[in-house]
């Protein structure tokens, strides 16, 4: 077997030495559009994260007989096609809830409790100042109402946490066919006029893409606070843009529309209301443990299916 990762640099500091035990393993840092062909045409197991496997890569790419996905979403692969060639394709789920958990929190907390403003301040103004602290407005979770975009095992998890802070959970959902009956299934309108909080855990679809774009940022309340975990695209980052030209609110976006984010992006001038992460809320060392762990499982059961292919 020729096992060709594409994108390894994406998974960072990870063991690749294990892989070595199914056969010849090739490791690219980074692959580009032009030199996806070339690097796939000979192998049998293909692994990518975000790099495009469409029609034409796998027409061309005379042995392959699985893509394994290095993440969770599997739109950078032509699914249907890949099916009708009789080629096995897998993700892996699951393995990085607890760190987006905690990257979602990190962007409320560090919005809500002003902690760029605070560290800049405590550096630069509070070695002159005349009184011990410094007051600047910032609210409590406790008693404020929490809105989730997308309930599923991140949404869950956030929510459960989100209770465990005091604070009442409400909830969208973008297909419209969720229902947990533990928190309060609402209107987006609902959601968005009404909760002080709201975190987006939800996969860009033809349900979510511009799911909120200015008219559904002014419904919001005065101070809320607005987070995107789920994926780049479901906040229309222009028309965000323009209404943080005029509304109060604070925005916390981990995801975005390009990534890398264009050195053009409006939000970028935005530094006192956004506080931004490039894509590493699924980045921990767990998870990415957990996530290597998937890839691994995924090759060897393929190899044992497989053994003489």
């Amino acid at each position: 077997m020729k096992i060709v990762f594409l994108d390894a640099l994406t998974l960072g500091n990870v063991d690749f030495e294990r892989f070595k035990e199914f056969g010849e393993v090739e490791i690219y840092e980074t692959t580009s559009a032009d030199k996806t062909l070339s690097r796939v045409k000979d192998a049998d197991i293909v692994v990518t994260n975000k790099i495009v496997i469409d029609k034409e890569i796998i027409n061309n790419a005379k042995n392959l007989k699985f893509i394994q996905i290095a993440a969770t979403g599997m739109n950078n692969v032509d699914l249907e096609y890949a099916d009708k060639k009789g080629i096995l394709v897998k993700n892996v789920a699951g393995y990085s809830t607890e760190s987006v958990l905690q990257q979602t929190f990190a962007l409320v907390l560090g919005l809500l409790n002003r902690v760029k403003y605070f560290d800049e301040y405590t550096r630069t103004k509070y070695p002159e100042s005349e009184i011990f602290t410094h007051i600047v407005d910032w609210f409590e979770i406790r008693g404020k109402r929490w809105g989730i975009i997308g309930l599923g095992e991140i949404g869950k998890r956030v929510a459960e946490v989100a209770k465990a802070f005091g604070a009442e959970v409400v909830y969208y959902s973008t297909s419209g066919k969720n229902n947990n009956n533990e928190y309060k299934r609402v209107t987006l309108d609902e959601l968005l006029k009404t909760s002080d909080i709201i975190s987006i855990h939800a996969p860009l679809n033809e349900n979510t893409k511009d799911l909120i774009g200015f008219e559904e940022i002014m419904k919001m309340k005065k101070g809320a606070v607005l987070v995107n975990l789920g994926r780049g695209g479901i906040i229309n980052e222009d028309e965000l843009a323009k209404a943080l030209e005029v509304k109060d609110i604070l925005v916390g976006l981990d995801v975005f529309e390009r990534e890398p984010i264009n050195k053009d992006n409006p939000l970028l001038k935005f530094k006192e209301k956004t506080l931004l992460s490039p894509h590493i809320a699924w980045t921990s060392i767990e998870a990415r443990e957990k996530l290597m762990d998937g890839i691994y499982k995924n090759i060897k059961e393929f190899c044992q299916t497989y053994p003489n292919d």
